[in-house]
C-alpha cells in the first residue's frame, strides 16, 4: 500500500524488511534519518535478531560489517560524502574479500570547500572500488533497488551501493509503496554465504597475495561485475513480477523513437530531463532520454543498443574529473566507439546547484544549432570566475578562492557588499 513518506524513512523500512542481521551506523547528513529510523526499529524488536552497532566513525562502521559479513551475517550501513572517503580503505577491502555488504550512499558533494548539498562526487570517487553501483531516480526506485541490491550482492558475493540523491530524495516526501514483509521474503531468500569464518573449519580470508597471483584475483572481481550485467536484469525481472512494477533496468529509455539527440543522466535529475524532453518534443525537436540505472558495472552493450540510431548523446552529470571533464561521458564515448554519434558533456548541479528544466532545454537547442564546448558547464557564473582569475593574475596573495567567490555571490546567491 502506498504511503506519503520521507525517502529516508521508506529506505529504512525496506532495509528492515530485508532482514539484516548487523547494522553499523555513524550518522552524517543527509543519511542520518535512515540509520535513526533503523535504530528505532531494532530497539522495538521489529528486525528479528538484528544487532545494531553504534561506532565511532565511518571507517569503523564498514570495518565492523566486514567482520560480520565474513561470519555469515547479512550486513548493512549508510553513509555519504566525507564519510565515504573516510571509509575508503574498508570499501576496497570489502570488495576484495567478496563480501556482499549493502550500503546506501546519500549522495553529497565533497570538500573543500565544505558543502552538504547533492552531487555525485562521492560515489564517483569510489567507482572503481569493486562495488556494484545502482542509482535511483525517485524514492520508489530507491526502495526497490535496496531489495535488488541484497539479492544481486548475495548471489554474486560482491558488495553493492544504492546511490540516492541527498536531500533531493532522502528528505523528500512522496507516495511510496514499501513492499510487505511477505513479498520481500518471497523475493529475497535467507543469506547463504559463499565463505564463512568458522572456528571448527578454519580458513584464511584476506591473505597476503604477491605478484604471482594478484592479477588473477583482481580479474575474478572484474568477472563478477561482468556476470552482474546478466544477473541484474534477470533478478530485476523477478523483482518486477513480485512487486508489480518495473525495476532493475540497466538502462531505461524515454521517448527515443526517431530521436536525433538523446540526453543521458544518473539519478533524480532524470525527472527534470523527461519534462524537458516533453517540452522539446512538443516544439518539434527530435529529442529523447536514457537513464543509467546502473553505473558499475558499466552497461556498455545495453547502452549501445538503445542509442545506436541517435546522432548525438548529451551526458548531463553531477560530477567533474578535475583537469579532464566528464566522468560518465568518458565511459559513454568508449561504449559508443565506432558509431557515428557525437557525445557532449554537460557538467551540472555541482554542490547542489539547481538544474532547471529551462536550462536543459536551452542547452539542448544550443547543441542542435551550434554545438557545445567540451565540457559545457551548465549555468556557470562566468563573470564571477573571470573576476577571480583576474585577481589571481594581479596579486600573488589573492586570498582563498572559496572566500573570494562567496564575496561575489554571497551565501545562497546573495551578494555581500
Amino acid at each position: 500500500m502506498k504511503q506519503q513518506i520521507e525517502g529516508s524513512q521508506a529506505i529504512a523500512q525496506i532495509v528492515a524488511r530485508c532482514r539484516p542481521e548487523v547494522i553499523a551506523a555513524y550518522p552524517i547528513s543527509p543519511q542520518t534519518h535512515i540509520v535513526e529510523a533503523l535504530a528505532r526499529l531494532v530497539k522495538a524488536g521489529e528486525i528479528g535478531r538484528c544487532q545494531y552497532l553504534n561506532v565511532e566513525s565511518e571507517f569503523a562502521a564498514l570495518s565492523a560489517l566486514i567482520g560480520a559479513s565474513a561470519t555469515g551475517a547479512r550486513a548493512y550501513t549508510a553513509t555519504t560524502s566525507q564519510g565515504l572517503l573516510f571509509m575508503a580503505e574498508a570499501v576496497y577491502n570489502a570488495a576484495g574479500l567478496g563480501l556482499p555488504i549493502v550500503m546506501t550512499i546519500a549522495n553529497r558533494a565533497l570538500g573543500a570547500p565544505i558543502n552538504i548539498w547533492n552531487d555525485h562526487s562521492d560515489s564517483m570517487a569510489l567507482r572503481d572500488a569493486g562495488w556494484i553501483q545502482f542509482y535511483a531516480e525517485d524514492n520508489q526506485e530507491a526502495v526497490d533497488l535496496h531489495a535488488l541490491a541484497f539479492r544481486v550482492a548475495e548471489e554474486l558475493s560482491c558488495p553493492a551501493m544504492v546511490c540516492v540523491d541527498g536531500y533531493v530524495l532522502t528528505h523528500a516526501y512522496e507516495p511510496v509503496d514499501v513492499p510487505e514483509q511477505a513479498d520481500v521474503d518471497a523475493y529475497l531468500p535467507p543469506y547463504e554465504p559463499v565463505q564463512v569464518l568458522d572456528p571448527d573449519d578454519p580458513v584464511t580470508i584476506g591473505a597476503m597475495v604477491g605478484p604471482e597471483a594478484y592479477a588473477e584475483v583482481r580479474y575474478l572481481m572484474h568477472h563478477k561485475h561482468i556476470k552482474a550485467l546478466e544477473a541484474i536484469p534477470r533478478l530485476g525481472t523477478e523483482l518486477s513480477e513480485q512487486f508489480g512494477r518495473p525495476s532493475g533496468r540497466l538502462v531505461d529509455p524515454y521517448r527515443i523513437e526517431e530521436a536525433d539527440t538523446v540526453i543521458l543522466a544518473l539519478g533524480s535529475v532524470n525527472g527534470t530531463i523527461k519534462d524537458a524532453v516533453d517540452d522539446l518534443r512538443d516544439e518539434g525537436w527530435p529529442v529523447g532520454a536514457v537513464k543509467l540505472g546502473v553505473y558499475r558495472p558499466f552497461p556498455a552493450h545495453a547502452l549501445r543498443r538503445v542509442v545506436q540510431d541517435a546522432k548525438r548523446v548529451i551526458v548531463v552529470e553531477k560530477d567533474l574529473a578535475i583537469g579532464h571533464g566528464g566522468i560518465v561521458s568518458s565511459e559513454v564515448k568508449m561504449a559508443l566507439k565506432g558509431l557515428p554519434i557525437v557525445v557532449e558533456t554537460v557538467i551540472a548541479g555541482l554542490g547542489g546547484r539547481p538544474i532547471p528544466k529551462a536550462s536543459i532545454v536551452r542547452t539542448v537547442k544550443a547543441a542542435f544549432l551550434e554545438g557545445l564546448e567540451e565540457p559545457h558547464f551548465l549555468d556557470l557564473k562566468w563573470e564571477v570566475v573571470n573576476k577571480e582569475l583576474r585577481r589571481q593574475e594581479e596579486r600573488r596573495r589573492s586570498g582563498p578562492t572559496a572566500a573570494n567567490i562567496l564575496r561575489e555571490t554571497g551565501p545562497f546567491g546573495v551578494r555581500v557588499l
